[in-house]
């Protein structure tokens, strides 16, 4: 009976990479459990296993008292109860020996045919769940350490728009929210994502996966892009419209180098397979400047601007020609969005003509730095954040003006 234990479980040692120390211990524990469970009695029960011979033997051990020592009041319940299995009443004792006084030390050894079959079991069980955990742990710990880079998997299901990918040892999930809308997945399909999170729960590790993290679209020019991966190109800030637009300011230290021809690629063909992977989302390539109005400029063009006036509260009033304005707005504000957020400031864009015949009251009042507001800066990290959405009155008005085609 010891000999089949052992190398049962010594097989699923190896099968699953696990020392032999870890049998030793949950071979031991699960020994302990069942004779305690056999004999209904919880009291100091030791379970000694010769590694090299397989020879495993079972041993209640405890002191005869006459009555329970006294134990010290700070302990809790279940240190009071670990301290008292250490101790047997002499009318216990006498049960397994007839002789026994106080005084004496009881060691009796008990027979493991009589419930080895149950404590194999519960072994075999305690070392597939340890098996388990480790294997949860590694897979957590190997994707904590990609959290913002990308992955490829194949969609598993997809339940209720959420996107269910097989990364291999474990799955990661697309929320709704982290899709680009437009795109539409099938079971088998092969898709590519950027690790937003990693997390844990009872049911193990859990990888949120997203295609619209403004972060996903710098990590695939990293990949398109050798000058980005090597370092020589920098990418400074990257604001996305999912699907539809985005915009991503670059630079570089090196005078040889355009940061933004090496983007795009002989005949536009970086740049092209960043789009396809996109589901065609147009991106606008920005040469990056630390003097603010000339990013703003770069940012905005080709919109002819004609005045620039940062508030200093987080905002900046830009002033355009009429036939620009609505080419700088953008669709539903899409490109003063976009800009705004690639900059970390509060774009106001104006036509020329209608900034000129504002009342001066009015005029003062937009040209006022407003209390209590502050706007990321555009030092502030790769991932501009988001800004308030209130732009210019005349936003919408100008959007439902621009003929159709894209800006």
């Amino acid at each position: 009976m010891a000999a089949e234990i052992f190398e049962s479980l010594n097989l699923i040692a190896k099968t699953k990479n696990l020392g032999p120390e870890v049998v030793v211990s949950t071979l031991q524990q699960s020994l302990i459990n069942a004779a305690k469970k056999y004999l209904n009695l919880a009291k100091n029960i030791e379970a000694e296993i010769d590694k090299d011979s397989g020879d495993i033997h079972v041993f209640l051990r405890v002191n005869v008292v006459e009555d329970y020592p006294d134990v010290d009041p700070a302990l809790t319940p279940e240190e009071v109860a670990a301290f008292d299995e250490k101790y047997m009443l002499i009318g216990e004792a006498s049960e397994y020996n007839e002789d026994a006084v106080a005084g004496d030390y009881l060691e009796m050894e008990i027979p493991i045919e009589n419930f080895g079959r149950a404590a194999i079991q519960s072994a075999k069980q305690i070392l597939l769940q340890k098996v388990r955990d480790a294997e949860r742990d590694k897979i957590f710990e190997d994707y904590q350490h990609r959290i913002g880079t990308l992955v490829s998997g194949t969609v598993q299901q997809v339940d209720r728009g959420n996107i269910l990918v097989n990364l291999g040892k474990t799955e990661g999930i697309i929320p709704l929210k982290e899709q680009i809308r437009k795109e539409r997945y099938r079971q088998g399909d092969t898709i590519r994502a950027f690790i937003a999170n990693v997390s844990t729960n009872t049911k193990g590790p859990q990888i949120l996966l997203s295609r619209t993290h403004p972060d996903f679209l710098a990590e695939l020019f990293k990949l398109e892009v050798p000058e980005i991966y090597d370092a020589i190109v920098n990418i400074k800030a990257v604001s996305r419209d999912p699907g539809y637009r985005a915009k991503i300011a670059v630079s570089t230290k090196d005078d040889r180098i355009d940061p933004v021809g090496a983007c795009v690629g002989m005949k536009g063909n970086r740049v092209q397979a960043i789009v396809r992977e996109l589901s065609n989302e147009r991106i606008d390539i920005i040469h990056w400047s630390d003097d603010p109005h000339t990013y703003i400029r770069r940012a905005l063009s080709p919109a002819n601007i004609k005045q620039i006036t940062d508030i200093g509260d987080g905002r900046v009033v830009v002033i355009v020609g009429d036939e620009d304005l609505s080419q700088a707005i953008g669709r539903g504000g899409q490109n003063v969005r976009l800009a705004s957020k690639l900059i970390g400031k509060e774009l106001d864009i104006y036509g020329q003509t209608e900034f000129g015949n504002m009342p001066p009251e009015e005029k003062e009042l937009l040209l006022k730095p407003r209390e209590g507001v502050k706007i990321p800066g555009a030092g502030e990290p790769v991932v501009a954040a988001s800004v308030p959405s209130k732009f210019s009155e005349l936003e919408s008005l100008f959007a439902k003006k621009k003929p159709e085609g894209e800006v």
